[in-house]
């Protein structure tokens, strides 16, 4: 049977809302067994999540914000954000990158999240408040039609995300529109080698799992192209299945997207989280 994007979506809605849930009542993770969704097994707990954050940051945030983190990366590393500069975090789940990102641009600065989960947003904004971050706004809405005017903010993250989405075109879009000229990303994503076909992305982990629904290297460094992006890099950072690495993705916006040549990826979908 067929999974639609409808039904992809709600699929990955559904698992993060279980994983604010679970750690709003004490527990932790998704029910993947490791603590993130973006994990297929225990064996995964060391590529993804808090572990991929350093004693020091860990040390600057609620207890909540790092037992909710279940990324792949460290996107706030990967930017080098600057005092005074607005940032935005697609996907920014219980708000660690978000919180991060309001401490780096300073008081001068501003750090939006956007999310479409409910719970995670409601725990996101606990995070915040816990975190003492006054310069921080969360949104609700989908990371393909973000809900913020063409070229304001500076700097766009993401932490394991854009590898979630439905419509990757659309979000590499959306990223070239909502940012101002010269501005730039720094994404931590899940990205398979050139040979993979999505077949196989399939046969090593599910969508939900950040697996199945990635992009390749050569994928990811075209679609940034055909939306208006120079100095492009996909740079592996470490394996998380054969084939399939975690990966930081940096680009620099300098002209408008041609809206068009963007790769569309449909990967075969094994449903389920682990």
């Amino acid at each position: 049977m067929t999974t639609t994007a409808d039904e992809l979506r709600e699929e990955v809605r559904r698992r993060y809302a279980q994983s604010a849930r679970a750690v709003t009542e004490g527990s932790r993770g998704c029910g993947c067994g490791s603590g993130a969704c973006c994990a297929d097994g225990e064996s995964d707990a060391s590529r993804f999540g808090e572990a991929l954050y350093d004693a020091e940051q860990r040390g600057e945030l609620p207890q909540a914000a790092t037992l909710a983190s279940l990324g792949c990366g460290n996107p706030t590393a990967v930017a080098e954000l600057r005092a005074g500069e607005t940032v935005l975090d697609l996907g920014s789940g219980g708000g660690i990158d978000v919180i991060l990102s309001a401490k780096r641009v300073g008081p001068g600065g501003i750090a939006y999240g956007l999310d479409m989960t409910d719970e995670m947003l409601a725990l996101a904004r606990q995070n915040a408040t816990d975190a003492g971050a006054a310069n921080v706004h969360f949104l609700k809405g989908v990371i393909e039609q973000i809900p913020l005017p063409a070229g304001s903010v500076d700097v766009v993250i993401s932490n394991c995300v854009i590898n979630l989405s439905v419509d990757k075109p659309a979000v590499l879009t959306e990223i070239a529109r909502v940012l101002r000229p010269g501005g730039r990303i720094g994404i931590s994503d899940i990205v398979a080698e050139d040979h993979l076909s999505s077949e196989q992305r399939a046969e090593r982990g599910s969508y939900v799992g950040c697996i199945a629904g990635a992009l390749s290297k050569g994928e990811y460094e075209a679609g940034l192209e055909a939306a208006g992006f120079e100095q492009v890099s996909v740079e592996f950072t470490h394996e998380v299945a054969d084939g399939m690495h975690g990966a930081m993705v940096k680009a620099v916006k300098t002209h408008e997207p041609e809206r068009k040549g963007l790769p569309v990826v449909q990967p075969a979908v094994r449903a389920g989280c682990c």
